[in-house]
């Protein structure tokens, strides 16, 4: 890559924190619809600004009526390279070190939901299309960013795109990890409702979870009695090993479980909080479908008691999380987030998991096809020589059960911006970037766009 275009990105440094900051510190999580902000006011504060950065650099901006922008670095011809992203957020979570939309900085580093998933990799796209810009690079196809606000919910921000627009249909999503990943696993989603048993333990109130694809790092639930209740908590806690605490009130006895949160795609190395209470409320005593479903959802995260275990040599293993389980009214409601290896047949998983939980009445059901681009392509070759370019690392590219952008363009993948020694934080409290290695990525996209869109 020329001397310029690496110096122009190394200049943008303080520059390039400071718009990050500025980022976070909009809690772009969707809400419901208002006027002109069809994901919530927040979700439009932050479209807006992104809106009014993208002109700022002087390329040419669309908005599509709050569902997504794109803004363009045009070339000789009409065919664009997309590079895709969004700007919403999951919700914070708990058991942050500081304010998760404070972006608070230390050094390199800077806290904030949303650092790594996905305003600052959009960022680096974005500097990566000024560098380029700057630099005076002669274009033969346009690069086109488009943005989004509803990736981490329904991806009707996509659907409207597509309709409004003309998709490209090559490029790739900086919204998962180096080097590349040209499989993304199919997806399952359940929404389930059944009444609370009567008889057995009796649960007063539980409400855990905001999202389906967010492993909960805790759940809290009121159990009916008293200190007998604590005693068990106690007694269960010490012989499985597993955080549980318990305080009895004069309501009843709250319970609490610690797990280890995560994004749903990647439960390795996490706890789901909602199967630990599980666990803890079945051998407390409690009946029906919450024993229903500790029986066959648990602490698993593999699908095998729902009948759902399956992997391929292609994407891998199944996997499976409940991320929101809520009583209210007498009802039970629940979710499971599958991601399905690509060779698997969604219609009869759904017929398993839906015997497996007798009772339980399915309220939605989406399915999502898989998506795979082959390592032999002209796109796939070209953003791995890039990364190995700019890091000196041959590499391979990869699956994943998250699912990106890339899906809605024929010919689309994966591409970072999470670096293979980085802490896995997507999701998690904690999150956070280096903005010397959001500007290594920034050098990488830069690479991999002179070399798909350049004369």
């Amino acid at each position: 890559m020329d001397k310029k275009l690496y110096d122009l990105i190394d200049s943008y440094y303080e520059d390039f924190a400071a718009k990050l900051t500025r980022w976070i510190q909009v809690p772009s999580v969707k809400d419901e619809p208002a006027p002109g902000a069809p994901f919530g006011v927040e979700c439009r504060r932050m479209y807006d600004m992104a809106l009014e950065d993208c002109k700022a650099e002087g390329f040419v901006v669309r908005d599509f009526d709050g569902y997504a922008l794109d803004a363009t670095l045009p070339g000789e011809s009409d065919e664009a390279i997309a590079v895709l992203g969004h700007l919403d957020v999951v919700p914070a979570g708990d058991a942050w070190p500081c304010d998760p939309f404070a972006a608070v900085r230390e050094g390199d580093k800077i806290y904030g939901r949303g650092t790594s998933d996905d305003k600052g990799p959009m960022l680096c796209a974005l500097y990566a299309m000024r560098a380029i810009k700057e630099a005076g690079v002669p274009l033969k196809k346009s690069i086109r960013m488009i943005l989004g606000c509803d990736e981490e919910s329904g991806w009707e921000d996509m659907d409207y795109y597509a309709r409004h627009a003309d998709m490209p249909e090559v490029g790739f999503s900086p919204d998962a990890s180096f080097p590349l990943i040209n499989t993304e696993k199919a997806m399952l989603h359940l929404i389930m409702t059944a009444p609370v048993a009567e008889d057995g333990l009796q649960v007063k109130q539980l409400f855990t979870g905001e999202r389906m694809n967010v492993i909960p790092g805790e759940s809290k639930a009121l159990l009916a009695g008293g200190q007998e209740i604590a005693d068990a908590v106690a007694a269960y806690a010490e012989k499985t090993g597993l955080p549980y605490t318990a305080e009895v009130t004069t309501d009843g006895v709250w319970v609490t479980a610690d797990g280890i949160p995560g994004h749903s795609a990647y439960p390795e190395g996490r706890r789901n909080a909602i199967g630990m209470m599980l666990y803890l409320l079945k051998a407390l005593g409690v009946k029906g479908a919450f024993a229903t479903l500790a029986d066959a959802v648990g602490m698993a995260h593999d699908g095998a008691n729902l009948g759902c275990a399956y992997s391929d040599d292609v994407s891998g293993a199944l996997t499976c999380n409940m991320g929101i389980l809520h009583l209210v009214d007498g009802t039970i409601t629940c979710t499971l987030d599958m991601r399905v290896p690509i060779t698997a047949d969604l219609d009869v998983l759904e017929k398993n998991a839906l015997a497996a939980l007798p009772g339980f009445t399915a309220t939605l059901i989406e399915k999502k096809a898989p998506h795979h681009v082959p390592a032999e392509s002209e796109l796939v070759t070209a953003l791995l020589a890039a990364y190995t370019e700019e890091t000196g690392t041959p590499a391979q590219p990869q699956y994943t059960g998250g699912g990106t952008y890339a899906k809605v363009l024929r010919q689309g993948v994966a591409f970072g911006a999470s670096f293979p020694d980085d802490e896995d934080l997507a999701h998690q409290a904690g999150e956070y970037v280096l903005i010397s290695k959001m500007l290594l990525a920034t050098k990488i996209y830069a690479n991999a766009l002179v070399r798909l869109a350049a004369k």
